[in-house]
């Protein structure tokens, strides 16, 4: 794939652009199936492809080479101010995720120190801890062999996790509550970023009314959280607290109650949606291919023979952690993203003009039939290092990439090495014959109607 640098005066063609339909372009397809629809423009049309989504025009980069000239090697020729950021500001604020500029070097610098790996390690115990209760449960339920939603499980233990290791307390009794108005808000929120034109929020709509509602569910759970703290004197060493004590080196000032409400929205909501989902999707495929699901068993019978895990044993755990890789190769919880290109460039040949939308996504590029052999199959060992040693970068970013990959990354890893290796030692989960259980593409890459499940006592 030809990349020429940033700015680069040529005359090279606009990216090919399929027929859609009148006025509408392809808007119907993004909105009703973009994951088939997407991959099939790659297939059908190349690396580099326009997409009319109405009164916007996407350019969708399939190859790893295109992401990695977007993410890394121009990424300052690219901003996230687009419009499917500006839908997500609606619901998370100015946090990591949406912010910009100067405003978002001096969040990440402010939270990077949370995630030194001396600090996830101490996250560790109270990951295998929940892990562990959920194994419990399991085990009961295995006497009864009752089917069961994993995804809701998965749901209900992440956000234990998220809430107690970054903000010290445990809102997973909110779980459901927090579960059905995230679900809908995402729904909500894909729809309004694939419609041809936006509609004005202060229509009496019943969308934008039951998306007020939902956000004011999410804020009241994380505004609990704020100011449960602020009446705790105690001494604390968790992202909330950093947050609460960091001040601007310039002018002393804090954050305001705000601030600090964006910060821990997105820090909650990213850190345990996307796991949950990952953790879910994981659960099905090993269900699905048990030869694999008996050599990870073996791998954790070997190596721990009984015990819990801890950080300590993540290197031997190679199975188990080349498992979740493919996982989030076939069922990336972040499936797609977007951005604006601040001036012309060229990227494999084509015109990309300043202004552009550019789509990045880890469930095309995941796919790409020249970079992955059978890349619709279950295949832990595509990551055994001398074979991804054959791959370009990008030909695998589940987590982004470049300055702006997410800060979380080695965090989730971490838990969900650990959370699959403390329950699959205890229970073997199947899934329960006659689903069609399909990803279902809203921000994130969610199953639907969920994963139903058996347990069975190991």
């Amino acid at each position: 794939m030809s990349i020429h640098p940033a700015g680069a005066s040529t005359a090279a063609p606009l990216p090919p652009c399929p027929r859609g339909e009148p006025l509408l372009g392809h808007a119907r397809a993004l909105r009703n199936d973009p994951l088939h629809f997407l991959q099939a423009q790659a297939q059908a049309h190349g690396d580099v492809v326009r997409v009319d989504a109405g009164l916007a025009s996407l350019v969708l980069l399939a190859h790893p080479d295109g992401v990695r000239h977007v993410l890394q090697e121009h990424a300052r020729h690219y901003t996230k101010q687009s419009r499917g950021f500006a839908v997500l500001r609606e619901l998370l604020g100015q946090g990591l995720l949406t912010s910009e500029g100067d405003a978002w070097l001096r969040q990440r610098r402010l939270a990077q120190p949370a995630f030194h790996r001396q600090r996830l390690e101490g996250f560790a115990r109270l990951m295998v801890d929940a892990a562990s209760d959920l194994a419990s449960e399991l085990e009961a339920r295995a006497q009864s062999a009752t089917p069961f939603d994993v995804a809701a499980d998965a749901t209900r233990l992440t956000l234990r996790i998220a809430s107690t290791t970054l903000f010290g307390t445990d809102v997973s009794g909110a779980s459901h509550d927090i579960a059905e108005a995230l679900g809908r808000v995402q729904v909500t929120a894909y729809k309004w970023l694939t419609q041809p034109a936006s509609m004005p929020r202060w229509l009496p709509l019943p969308a934008h009314r039951r998306f007020a509602r939902d956000h004011d569910t999410l804020d009241r759970v994380v505004r609990g959280i704020i100011e449960a703290r602020r009446r705790d004197a105690g001494t604390h060493h968790d992202l909330l607290q950093l947050l609460m004590e960091a001040h601007d080196a310039d002018t002393g000032e804090r954050m305001s109650d705000a601030q600090l409400r964006d910060e821990v929205l997105t820090l909650l909501l990213a850190g345990h949606e996307t796991t949950a989902n990952a953790l879910s999707w994981t659960l099905m495929l090993l269900s699905q291919h048990p030869a694999v699901r008996r050599e990870l068993e073996a791998e954790l019978a070997r190596e721990l023979g009984g015990r819990t895990p801890s950080p300590g044993d993540l290197p031997r755990l190679a199975l188990t952690r080349r498992v979740v890789d493919e996982s989030l190769r076939l069922y990336p919880p972040a499936w797609s993203f977007s951005r604006v290109a601040l001036q012309d460039d060229v990227i494999g040949g084509f015109r990309i003009p300043r202004g552009t939308y550019v789509l990045l996504s880890p469930w095309v590029t995941h796919r790409h039939p020249d970079v992955w052999e059978n890349p619709e199959g279950f295949d832990p060992d595509r990551f055994l290092p001398e074979r991804e040693q054959e791959r370009p970068r990008f030909a695998w970013f589940p987590f982004g990439g470049g300055p702006r990959q997410c800060i979380g990354s080695q965090f989730a890893l971490m838990e969900l090495v650990l959370v699959l290796a403390t329950l699959l030692q205890r229970v073997r989960l199947d899934l329960t014959p006659g689903q069609d259980i399909r990803p279902t593409a809203a921000i994130t890459l969610r199953p639907r109607p969920g994963i139903r499940m058996t347990a069975t006592r190991r």
